[in-house]
């Protein structure tokens, strides 16, 4: 069997209790921009792209009946910290501003942890989003 081929990264699906309160964090913290989305029904959806990519970001609406944990804040063995993420899950975005960024979130009050490699070039921030989806933004 063939490997697949010309593999690019369409979207991030994040599933939400509250999808506005969630889209209204990446757009603010990240500079998402809302998108036309599809009309589900019942299920309500928010789409946002990333400016200069083609990247998107589909938030859905939490299903009440998955007895998944919502995030690490509700799961039985919560990774809250931000310091747990560097090995964990998340999501990774890179930013030309880093020194900027990260004095953002500081004073929006969000928890972070601040690593830089030992080359002393790469910076990275761990944090999470407010559904407790771990992020991670860097400088390399």
């Amino acid at each position: 069997m063939a490997a697949a081929k010309g593999v690019t990264l369409n979207h991030i699906a994040r599933e939400s209790s509250d999808v506005k309160r969630l889209a209204t964090f990446y757009q603010q913290i990240l500079g998402f921009e809302k998108i036309e989305s599809p009309n589900f029904g019942e299920i309500e959806v928010i789409w946002l792209k990333f400016p200069s990519s083609s990247l998107t970001l589909h938030l859905i609406q939490r299903n009440p009946s998955n007895n998944l944990p919502e995030s690490p804040y509700s799961a039985v063995s919560p990774v809250k910290d931000p310091k747990n993420l560097p090995r964990g899950h998340h999501v990774s975005f890179g930013v030309s501003n880093f020194d900027e960024f990260v004095q953002s979130l500081q004073e929006k009050g969000i928890e972070t942890f601040v690593k830089t490699q030992p080359d002393g070039k790469t910076k990275q921030v761990f944090f999470f989003d407010p559904d407790g989806n771990g992020l991670e933004v860097g400088s390399w």
